[in-house]
């Protein structure tokens, strides 16, 4: 019977680099002949990804499957929690809406069912899969709440996975965090702790050779790689990547893309396809006086629409997209949480968002919302009608509201139904689906229709990103094969499965 060998990335701390170093197994075991899948047992994240049954699963594993070259499903994060409110969460298992809990309900009553479901997944993955890649969350070192995790150690143990500890050098103090991630584990789990890989290093390595040998004395623990800082276009899953995005614009780039950033922002993702283009400028903005007069203006989704509504107006962005609708050219895109608040209204009457029933939009479309309990998740793909072309575009829909359009002409024609609103000057867009960037040719035209409008010449070659994306993976998949020890982790994987028939 095929049983998948097991590895599993942990990290010193959020955004270290696990979902990164974990894409770069998933392909690197691809390329190598191996089946393989990703896992993570619980993702906190609002940024999601549909698969193909419709179901919704953190972004990283989608990416992850996509790198693996497989079908992403469930059992590669058969719990997603998505953050809603202050210490309230949405629960999806297995692709849908479970419960809305507070995070004391969560740790005291979901633990038993969650480790029975994560249990399930692994079944399922090791006994489909050459390979699996399972990548932790935040530390395995927060005392208060290891006894009852259900994302690091435990599974690692429930997997018998053995562990790499990535850290993060570019924050400082890489051999503290390290060190003192080791020494509060529990003696069984440490001993799970094959090596670590030090990430996102810049400089002269020969200058940090001191310290890895120091290391290794003082631990015992190797130094399986240090892979140098690289700019990826791999997805980002946690928002606190978005520290890492600018905030004022690059006056060397000619179109000036701004993003509203409200706190519950999700599947920002849509705008990444906006750094690959080399014009383009980006950045998010979270305070009125930095939203000057961009050229596309976008408001992407949100975990918490009717909330973030009222961010709008606490910080004078309310007013000023208003103000920048009137007196400028600026086009403006919503896309579903933003589509919503580009509407004159969003009504919840099942309270699903808040205890208000309502709240007004920005009132730039005619459209009015009712949030709804059950939640679309969908692919999709249709023709959309822009500047009197039509273009084929695909991506897809995470929502739990539904838009009635009162007047003027829908923006994507779908199978079956239509899809967003715009107005007749198509200055203001909005729409549910998700990756409508993504689309090489709806994009290339509307920048080149914006350098247009700016007198500047069009550019005849703009990336592909779909295409970028994929050598992405491979660039990846280089480099850390290049940086760290891949040969010393699959021996040590064979080691912990008792030497069965996984020969390399």
């Amino acid at each position: 019977m095929r049983r998948a060998l097991p590895i599993m990335f942990q990290g010193t701390h959020s955004d270290a680099g696990k979902s990164v170093i974990a894409t770069a197994f998933c392909r690197i075991f691809a390329r190598n002949g191996w089946k393989t899948a990703p896992f993570k047992s619980q993702n906190m994240s609002l940024n999601s990804y549909v698969t193909l049954d419709g179901k919704e699963i953190g972004r990283a594993q989608g990416v992850q499957a996509e790198a693996a070259g497989v079908v992403a499903t469930t059992h590669m994060n058969p719990i997603l929690i998505k953050p809603s409110r202050d210490q309230e969460a949405q629960i999806v298992v297995h692709g849908k809406p479970y419960e809305n809990m507070k995070a004391t309900t969560y740790r005291n009553e979901f633990f038993h069912l969650g480790l029975e479901l994560i249990q399930q997944s692994l079944h399922v993955l090791m006994n489909e899969y050459d390979r699996l890649v399972i990548e932790g969350a935040g530390s395995p070192a927060e005392v208060n709440l290891n006894d009852r995790e259900l994302v690091n150690m435990r599974v690692a143990r429930m997997a018998n996975a053995p562990v790499v500890l990535v850290g993060d050098i570019e924050r400082g103090g890489v051999f503290a965090s390290l060190v003192g991630t080791l020494q509060l584990l529990e003696e069984q789990d440490r001993k799970r702790v094959i090596g670590v890989i030090i990430n996102k290093f810049r400089g002269d390595l020969s200058l940090l050779q001191p310290g890895l040998r120091w290391f290794e004395q003082y631990t015992g623990v190797k130094v399986l790689g240090v892979v140098p800082y690289t700019h990826v276009r791999i997805d980002a899953e946690d928002s606190v990547a978005l520290s890492r995005y600018a905030t004022k614009k690059d006056n060397g780039k000619a179109i000036d893309v701004a993003v509203i950033q409200y706190p519950r922002i999700s599947n920002f993702t849509d705008i990444d396809p906006f750094f690959a283009e080399p014009d383009c400028s980006v950045r998010f903005v979270s305070d009125a006086s930095l939203l000057g007069e961009p050229d596309i203006l976008i408001l992407p989704g949100s975990k918490n629409t009717i909330e973030d509504v009222h961010f709008l107006k606490e910080t004078g962005l309310f007013v000023a997209i208003r103000r920048l609708y009137e007196r400028s050219d600026t086009i403006m895109f919503g896309i579903c949480g933003g589509y919503q608040m580009l509407g004159e209204r969003i009504k919840d009457p099942f309270h699903v968002e808040t205890p208000l029933d309502a709240v007004a939009g920005l009132s730039l479309l005619p459209v009015e919302t009712t949030l709804a309990c059950e939640k679309t998740t969908v692919l999709c793909e249709g023709m959309l009608v822009y500047k009197n072309e039509m273009f084929d575009v695909k991506g897809y829909e995470i929502h739990m509201g539904r838009s009635l359009v009162k007047q003027g002409e829908p923006l994507i024609l779908l199978s079956g139904k239509t899809d967003g609103c715009k107005t007749k000057d198509e200055r203001v867009i909005g729409t549910y689906m998700h990756d409508l960037f993504h689309n090489d040719m709806f994009r290339h035209h509307l920048l080149n229709s914006v350098r247009r409008k700016k007198q500047l010449s069009p550019l005849m070659e703009r990336p592909h990103y779909r295409q970028l994306r994929a050598q992405a993976f491979d660039d990846l998949a280089d480099c850390v094969e290049k940086h760290v020890d891949v040969k010393a982790i699959e021996r040590k994987m064979i080691e912990f499965q008792g030497g069965e028939h996984h020969a390399l």
